[in-house]
Formats: C-alpha cells, sequence, structure tokens
C-alpha cells in the first residue's frame, strides 16, 4: 500500500503503522539499529527531528521503501520581488552564506 506524504507531521503515524504491520516492538527496531529502546521512542515520537540518513536507517529495518513522486498540483506561484536594497543591506550576512550552503 502507498501513503502520501505532504507534512512532517504525518511521519509519526505512518512509521507506527509499519513497525506495527511488521509485528515488531519499539525494543525489537531498537535492537536491530544498534540503539536503546528509549532512542527508538524518542526517534518514532518526533521522526520530523531525525537526519534523513537515520530515517533511512528505520526504513529499511521495517522493509519500507521510498518513492518520490511529482506532485499533481500545479506549481506554487513565484514570490513577489521585493524593492531593490541599498547595496550595503544587499550583502550576505555569514548566516545567509551558510544557509546558501547547505
Amino acid at each position: 500500500m502507498d501513503y502520501s506524504l505532504k507534512t512532517l507531521g504525518q511521519l509519526r503515524p505512518i512509521l507506527l503503522g509499519f513497525r506495527k504491520a511488521a509485528g515488531l516492538t519499539q525494543a525489537a527496531v531498537a535492537e536491530r539499529l544498534g540503539v536503546t529502546q528509549q532512542t527508538y521512542a524518542q526517534l518514532e515520537a518526533n521522526p520530523a527531528a531525525v537526519s534523513v540518513e537515520r530515517l533511512f536507517k528505520v526504513l529499511r529495518v521495517l522493509d519500507v521503501e521510498l518513492a518520490l513522486t511529482r506532485s499533481e498540483s500545479p506549481p506554487a506561484v513565484a514570490a513577489k520581488a521585493t524593492p531593490a536594497r541599498s547595496r550595503r543591506a544587499s550583502r550576505p550576512t555569514d548566516a545567509a552564506k551558510k544557509r546558501e550552503n547547505w
């Protein structure tokens, strides 16, 4: 069965459902991941806070495949252009440079 995710908030119940459908307890999943049950419980409670790498490890343990598809809805409208800023204000800050490089 396929499940569509539109928000990170939808991830928790889906992970929980896959775990239960596989007949696994949190302790069993944690053991397969090499972590404590408490650590896995925290991940399952807030999967949006974990790295993509950890999420993929959980999906592999649950034997779940991730597939990305293009949405059938039209793309969002581009934001309106903002007025030009002064030369000084337009220089990127160190924080902005870091965000650009992620």
